[in-house]
Parts: structure tokens; C-alpha cells; sequence
């Protein structure tokens, strides 16, 4: 886990991406994305660093997906440091963010509070 690295502005983990030795990150003016990024825009218009700062509940842009969503819901109610240190206990306990392609053990929810859950303990229910 790169912990300096934090989360997206939508919520995903940039500190556990596989993308993130090619990726220079949404704050960068060389993402590939931020054209079309609506939570990039958003936020930026907003004058806040991430979605979960913000006082709406929203599901634009990536918020759509249900693991920014949960991540989200999850920075905004614990914090991003104890989203953090979530993630990574369960990467030490064998979680993995992404197993082929982008889709990973946080990816098999639909719904967002059993995802919350199971970011706090790492156990799926």
C-alpha cells in the first residue's frame, strides 16, 4: 500500500491501485481523465479536495459505482485516516483491491452499507 498516495477525489483508493506507478493522480494536470471527470470538475468548483467534503449526497460521475460510493460514505462518516487504516488491515489480511483488471474483493457488493462493513472488518458476511 502507497499511503501517501490517499484516495481519489471520487473515493477509489489510489494507495492500493495497480495503476498507480502509471497513474500521476486527479490533483495532477497530467491525468488523461480530468477532461471528462465529473467528480474532478466538482469538486474543483466546489473549492474541496475530495466528494467526501462535501454536504450532498450524490452519485455523479464515479459515485455511480458503488465502491467510490461506499468509500465515500465511509471517508465522510469515520475519516479518510481510519478509511486508510482499513484498507490497509485488510490488505495485510489478504484483500485485494484489484485481482485481474480493476475488479477486486470491495467490488462484490451492491450495497453500500455491507461494503462499509466490510471495509471495517474485512470479513464478508
Amino acid at each position: 500500500m502507497k499511503r501517501d498516495l490517499g484516495l481519489a477525489r471520487c473515493g477509489l483508493a489510489c494507495c492500493l491501485c495497480s495503476e498507480n506507478d502509471k497513474c500521476a493522480g486527479c490533483n495532477s494536470g497530467d491525468c488523461p481523465d480530468k477532461d471528462w471527470c465529473e467528480n474532478r470538475k466538482c469538486s474543483l468548483s466546489k473549492n474541496i479536495g475530495h466528494c467526501y467534503e462535501c454536504d450532498r449526497d450524490c452519485k455523479i460521475g464515479l459515485l455511480s459505482k458503488i465502491k467510490p460510493y461506499a468509500f465515500t460514505l465511509f471517508a465522510k462518516k469515520y475519516g479518510e485516516e481510519y478509511l486508510l487504516d482499513c484498507l490497509e488491515k485488510n490488505e495485510k489480511n489478504g484483500v485485494v483491491y484489484h485481482r485481474d483488471g480493476i475488479f477486486g474483493d470491495y467490488d462484490d457488493f451492491d450495497d453500500a452499507q455491507k461494503l462499509i462493513e466490510f471495509i471495517k472488518n474485512g470479513v464478508k458476511e
